[in-house]
């Protein structure tokens, strides 16, 4: 596992410019540019506030910025997810040239998404402000979000390489993905308060959504204004789920990587 983590940073810079390459790729020609990264979740925010603030009786200011964490949380996840199914026959030409560890491939898909993450997670940190939650924020909680970008970074980078293989050796993976993530995401809280859900009766929802953790995290330091969650600490319980969800995520793409890295040329 050494050795491989090894060879994986010799490659910084090959996997580094492959990503500097996507951006490029992605932007070129673009008047509004990186903005159309955050338009989407935007213009989102905008609407689910216009009509759920209404419908569920809360304060635009303090949903903007749950809303907003919210989905440029499950944007990372669903991107690292559908993206990732193609990492490898993106890469194909470079595998079949260069022989480096076939983990940097869905590497470059995260390090993208991962990068609009930061943006996304942005504006919602000016919405936050915006909301006037910085009087209520502490230092403590702000200090926390460096370690919970680098859980999402190792499960984004864990999904994609298991939506990779997955897709090299079943090419209806990706399809499969996005019905499935179409029902998750009503399933998960990103456009209304958990505790909606603990008023009905589902909290299993909650307790068994491996994404809610995620969300918990990058909410609560950057100050999501709903109840006993404003601008708090995240729990070490959080912690400990994301934690696991990773772990379980890694350890499936490690052992998947060991037995399918030599065999998956074959198949691309």
């Amino acid at each position: 596992m050494g050795a491989y983590c090894t060879a994986i940073w010799r490659c910084r810079y090959f996997w580094l410019a492959l990503v500097r390459m996507d951006l490029r790729a992605r932007y070129r020609g673009s008047v509004l540019g990186m903005g159309w990264s955050l338009l989407q979740p935007i213009a989102m925010t905008a609407i689910i506030c216009l009509v759920f603030c209404r419908l569920f009786h809360l304060p635009v200011a303090e949903m903007a910025a749950y809303v907003m964490v919210g989905l440029a949380c499950w944007n990372y996840i669903l991107t690292a997810m559908l993206a990732g199914c193609q990492c490898f026959f993106q890469g194909e030409s470079y595998i079949r040239q260069f022989p480096a560890p076939m983990a940097i491939y869905p590497l470059r898909t995260v390090l993208g998404a991962a990068f609009h993450l930061f943006l996304a997670l942005g504006v919602g940190f000016g919405l936050a402000l915006m909301a006037g939650g910085a009087r209520n924020w502490n230092p403590q909680a702000l200090l926390t979000l460096p370690a919970t970008f680098l859980l999402l970074l190792l499960a984004g980078w864990s999904l994609a390489t298991l939506a990779g293989l997955a897709t090299v050796f079943f090419r209806d993976t990706r399809h499969l993905a996005e019905v499935g993530f179409q029902v998750v995401f009503y399933l998960t809280p990103i456009f209304y308060p958990k505790d909606l859900l603990a008023s009905h009766g589902l909290t299993w929802i909650v307790d068994w959504n491996p994404l809610v953790p995620f969300l918990e995290l990058a909410r609560q330091p950057i100050g999501a204004m709903t109840g006993d969650v404003a601008a708090a600490v995240p729990g070490l319980d959080v912690f400990a789920r994301a934690a696991l969800v990773t772990l379980l995520l890694a350890s499936g793409a490690m052992f998947a990587l060991t037995r399918l890295e030599k065999r998956l040329i074959f198949h691309l």
